[in-house]
């Protein structure tokens, strides 16, 4: 069976942190960017970062402007897994976060494949 599983969400308070996994199933993450995105109660999902794959030139990393300095994204191929390490956390980050296997490299917007989402709840 093809699919993301995203883990990692929970309940944490402003300033925390945490760290979001996306575990692909069924066919190599590695051929893909992967996509983090997320989408707040009665907002439309938004991309957060982009990693590209490690088979695609120049190693590329982008974030929205509303997490830069705060969120960095990564992978490990071998575990056929990326990740969202999201550091001082603000009540606006709350949202259900998504993962996404890209095609091509970032910034694409053609996804293959969606994860389920998890949610993340900022609050004291």
């Amino acid at each position: 069976q093809l699919q993301l599983v995203e883990s990692g969400g929970g309940l944490v308070q402003p300033g925390g942190s945490l760290r979001l996994s996306c575990t692909a199933s069924g066919f190599t993450l590695d051929y893909y960017s992967i996509g983090w995105f997320r989408q707040a109660p009665g907002k439309e999902r938004v991309r957060v970062s982009c990693i590209s794959s490690s088979s695609m030139p120049g190693g590329i990393t982008n974030y929205a402007d509303s997490v830069k300095g705060r969120f960095t994204t990564s992978r490990d191929n071998a575990n056929n897994t990326g990740y969202l390490q999201m550091n001082k956390l603000k009540p606006e980050d709350t949202a259900v976060y998504y993962c996404a296997a890209l095609i091509g490299n970032c910034p694409s917007s053609l996804v293959d494949y969606w994860g389920k989402g998890t949610l993340v709840t900022v609050s004291s």
